[in-house]
């Protein structure tokens, strides 16, 4: 097919925006480059000022997000004018990141897969408007419309195809063949007529990617190098990267709301044309820059100029149309310039690519943290604006600050409002404010913009903007009415759902099933949180609109009634373990006999320490109130090592922490709560059999016996709530001890009412002194721990 062709059936089709830069970055430009490239690209004299500029701005951004590295590249026309990478690429030995640091780019990589497509169409090797079953005969999803999928629904993600193939996904880490991976989809139906809606499909890229395989008769990876990579100039980048290139690759990270951080996995996908590229800065800043230059590059031409025009050019057809985009694309404003952008992730990654076509300027940001996408867009508009004043000779314009509230502030604004048919909730842990609404399926940490108006900005938001009208809340133009404090907790939920709440899937990808205000929600990558619709016993709905829009959940349950694993998109994920969300014990198999744990220990001796510290005063808490009630599961075999480490059940605290709790159990009375101790002052060397006797992939939930634990100076205390009118134990999100997510503070499963217990109990702590640990609900550190030194006595030699 001609590329006037090309340019036609762009021109009759409307696209969605994302596929504008799918096919808009996919044209590309050959520049040759050097066998080494250098370790910092620039910047060129023109750009100097605003390289200074951005750096300060990102290495700013990067402390307060905590990410490990990022890398960026800034284009001038055709030209890398500089790239420079930040962080640390290399933890374990601090090497730091560089220009030549190597990330997954995630979606980005369908850009280059419609490069490769347009060259074949351009040559008349393949059609745009056939069934794509002409070029793949094997592919045979279930469709029961009268419409075919083509290359052009593929590639602007309307097939109706599952988001995800069966097998080869972003959560399957046997790596299958890409011809493995689109023969899942056999097993698939279509959720819609091809054509009528845009659904992103990673599953519909590999299909393409395939037919550019079957083509060639070739490897699709080879096939890429080959056709696109190297004549684009881009060295530092593959589908199948040899142990060089991973060598250089950055360690990125994934995290949680609740705080916990994990190293992103490595696995290859099935579905490489949708999200398997390796890349740097400076071969994507050359990719970029092929685009901004009409298709040619330093080596010649890759696509023509009317496929870049198309590719550029804004559709204006209703994205209702039946007929969807084949490579048109909407484009968003930045000031009074048009604006192209695209974002990439992949388990760990973020990718953002941005540019003002008219100006032939653009910026690539790759980040080694998961979810980073506004983080990105944010230095990509503020790397353009820099380079619009440095081109037009005006003076740079300051990045903006955004500050941390104040702790008053905090306090006034946090609580929970309403509007129509919206819930909004403003939550407070010390200064660090969050926000969770209906209207938003992730959560926003807000900061200062200016005066009295809050701004979302936390990597994964930015620019969502709030502020208090007399005693409302505006978020977006939405007026949310404060609504007075709950006098009474939620209710419990409905006995059907409480086999479904937990954790599903593998550890780099949980699904989260949990309660909130009386519906289940599924909390998905970690981030992005949906209400769900009940359809039937066991069976939710996902929202619509919303990405996961016509996608159910359908829950499969055991006897008991309890979940063992569920099934969505097509995919079947298998429920971890719920040890601990009924409030049961907590066990691991010690990595040494206990018997010989303990010998080791008693024989050690507690570190030395230096400087002066408080007497101590150790009190036993039952003598200060005998409503205090007890329960020393380390005196009993009731905890994770399944072993006595101590041979009475009582409970110390130095004096002003035990005084301290005291006050915070008589506060909970008036809520009907007493406090239920675990255990307090520790002596030395059972915290020495438990870091001992853990093994090391847990050593987040024990303290290092060579600086000792703060139960081991008597000012730390584990507990829980007891119900004053029965004397029953309150169930919280997981059980005491527990080594897994649910025991962090701010873990957001379970339901509304143990995440109100939860904090409940952390209100009591916290006026009186104490502060909860970062990794269990259930540890307090009173404020003086630091004024005393590690003891080792036996509860025995304490008196009564």
């Amino acid at each position: 097919m001609s590329a006037s062709l090309i340019r036609q059936h762009c021109n009759r089709s409307a696209d969605g925006g994302r596929t504008l830069v799918m096919l808009a970055v996919a044209i590309l430009l050959v520049v040759r480059l050097p066998a080494q490239q250098p370790a910092v690209v620039g910047p060129e004299p023109r750009q100097g000022a605003v390289a200074s500029a951005l750096s300060a701005l990102i290495e700013r951004e990067m402390q307060d997000k905590q990410v490990l590295s990022m890398s960026i590249a800034l284009v001038d026309g055709e030209r890398v004018v500089w790239s420079r990478g930040f962080g640390i690429e290399k933890v374990a030995t601090r090497q730091p990141a560089t220009a030549t640091t190597v990330y997954r780019v995630g979606d980005l990589s369908s850009l280059v897969t419609t490069v490769a497509i347009l060259q074949r169409v351009e040559r008349g090797q393949l059609h745009l408007d056939v069934p794509v079953q002409r070029y793949v005969p094997t592919f045979t999803p279930r469709n029961p419309f009268a419409t075919p999928i083509t290359l052009r629904i593929l590639l602007s993600h309307s097939s109706g195809l599952i988001r995800d193939p069966l097998v080869g996904h972003r959560s399957d880490g046997t790596s299958p063949t890409l011809a493995a991976t689109v023969a899942s989809l056999d097993r698939t139906t279509l959720l819609h007529e091809p054509g009528t809606a845009i659904r992103h499909s990673d599953a519909g890229i590999s299909i393409a990617g395939l037919v550019l395989e079957r083509l060639a008769g070739q490897p699709f990876a080879r096939v890429m190098q080959r056709d696109v990579l190297t004549p684009i100039g881009m060295p530092s980048s593959a589908f199948d990267p040899a142990p060089t290139l991973r060598a250089r690759m950055a360690e990125a990270q994934l995290w949680t709301y609740h705080g916990r951080t994990s190293p992103a996995p490595t696995f290859d996908l099935g579905v490489a044309p949708a999200a398997g590229l390796y890349s740097t800065a400076p071969d994507l800043g050359r990719l970029l820059g092929v685009l901004l230059s009409g298709g040619v590059g330093a080596g010649g031409r890759l696509l023509q100029r009317e496929t870049v025009d198309a590719l550029w050019r804004a559709s204006t057809t209703p994205p209702t149309a039946k007929h969807m985009p084949g490579f048109g694309s909407d484009t968003a404003r930045l000031d009074a310039h048009r604006l192209v952008t695209i974002a990439g992730g992949v388990h760990g990654y973020a990718t953002h690519l941005a540019a003002l076509p008219d100006e032939r300027i653009g910026v690539v940001v790759l980040i080694a943290k998961d979810g980073m996408h506004a983080l990105g867009a944010r230095i990509a508009r503020e790397a353009l604006r820099q380079l619009l004043s440095a081109r037009d000779g005006t003076a740079l314009l300051p990045s903006v600050s955004r500050a941390a509230l104040s702790l008053a502030y905090a306090r006034r604004i946090a609580g929970e409002y309403g509007s129509v048919d919206s819930l909004l909730r403003v939550e407070r842990h010390d200064s660090t404010v969050t926000v969770t609404t209906s209207l938003l399926p992730t959560r926003l940490t807000l900061r200062v913009l200016s005066g009295d108006t809050l701004t979302a900005d936390d990597g994964v938001n930015d620019g969502h903007r709030l502020w208090l009208n007399g005693s409302a809340l505006v978020l977006d133009g939405t007026v949310f009415t404060r609504r007075m404090p709950r006098t009474t907790l939620p209710d419990d939920v409905p006995v059907r759902w409480r086999g479904l709440i937990g954790e599903y899937g593998p550890e780099h990808d949980v699904l989260y099933i949990l309660e909130r205000d009386g519906r289940l929600h599924a909390l998905v990558h970690r981030l992005s949180e949906y209400p769900l619709t009940e359809v039937s016993g066991g069976v939710f709905a996902f929202p619509s609109p919303g990405s996961h829009a016509g996608e159910r959940i359908d829950f499969r349950r055991d006897a008991s009634g309890r979940a063992r694993s569920l099934r969505t998109a097509g995919l079947t994920l298998m429920r971890r373990s719920w040890i601990g969300e009924d409030g049961g014990v907590y066990r691991i198999t010690p990595v040494k006999p206990v018997a010989a744990l303990r010998a080791a220990a008693l024989a050690a001796s507690p570190p030395v320490e230096q400087g002066e510290f408080l007497p101590s005063e150790l009190t036993e808490l039952v003598t200060l109130d005998s409503t205090i009630r007890l329960d020393i599961r380390y005196a009993t075999t009731r905890n994770f090592l399944s072993a006595p480490m101590y041979t009475q059940a009582r409970a110390f605290l130095q004096r002003p922490a035990a005084d301290a709790l005291v006050r915070a159990h008589r506060r909970l009375a008036a809520q009907g709560y007493g406090l239920l101790i675990h255990d307090g002052y520790r002596p030395w060397y059972v915290t020495k059999m438990f870091w001992d006797g853990t093994p090391t992939d847990k050593h987040d939930f024990v303290a290092d016996p060579a600086s000792g634990s703060r139960h081991n100076r008597g000012s730390a205390v584990d507990l829980t709530l007891y119900e004053l009118r029965t004397g029953t134990p309150v169930v919280m999100t997981g059980g005491y001890d527990e080594m897994s997510d649910r025991s962090y503070p701010q873990y957001p499963g379970g339901t509304t009412r143990q995440r109100a217990l939860r904090e409940i109990l952390r209100e009591a702590m916290e006026a009186e002194g104490f502060s909860v640990f970062a990794a269990e609900w259930w540890h307090f550190d009173y404020k003086d721990w630091r004024q005393y030194r590690l003891g080792n006595q036996r509860f025995e030699n304490l008196s009564r």
